[in-house]
């Protein structure tokens, strides 16, 4: 039986806190549901994230695995993502609006709004001991659809949530990429002191 967590755990070049290093995208997921409070807490975590103008452009769709729009989002990912994510607990999609609320002008910084919500969230479950994974693969248009979205709200990406299970469960590739060191370009990569 082998857990993913030791492997994971970032090697950073400065010390980073631990919530941080410890957080990684998991892919093997347990039966355990999550508590309607813990998924509360965790979308109210993205509430707090910083915000222009505290326009705060996010909107959440929850979905547990016990309902049919768990079902419909699975349908609506890559087929890449569909193995493995039919197992978490519960779905959150992430919805930019595009827009700004008073006057509905473009708002060319949602995306960047809407990212840093996604972070906060995804911390916060990590907090909780619950695993996240972001996926950017999915179809536009059935998630629009699912959601009666309007032309001034885009979805951003789908997140799923569960406990972590053994990584013996995935089937290749995944099984492989769940037991393998995660790495990020070195810091004077991306790093620019001036």
């Amino acid at each position: 039986m082998s857990t993913s967590n030791d492997i994971k755990i970032a090697s950073t070049q400065h010390p980073v806190a631990d919530l941080i290093r410890n957080r990684w995208s998991a892919r093997s997921f347990s039966e355990k549901q999550i508590s309607e409070n813990d998924l509360d807490t965790i979308l109210e975590a993205a509430s707090w994230a910083a915000s222009a103008m505290n326009e705060q452009p996010w909107l959440y769709y929850s979905a547990q695995k016990s309902s049919d729009a768990f079902n419909k989002i699975v349908d609506a990912l890559a087929g890449g993502n569909q193995p493995w994510a039919k197992n978490a607990a519960a779905f959150i999609i992430s919805v930019a609006r595009t827009t700004f609320s008073k006057d509905n002008t473009p708002n060319d910084i949602a995306l960047h709004d809407v990212g840093q919500a996604n972070a906060t969230l995804l911390l916060q479950a990590a907090a909780l001991d619950i695993y996240t994974h972001p996926m950017g693969g999915f179809d536009a248009e059935k998630v629009k659809t699912l959601l009666q979205l309007n032309e001034n709200q885009q979805p951003v990406i789908v997140i799923a949530l569960g406990y972590l299970d053994e990584a013996e469960k995935l089937v290749e590739p995944f099984k492989t990429r769940e037991l393998t060191a995660r790495s990020r370009k070195p810091f004077n990569e991306f790093v620019t002191k001036l």
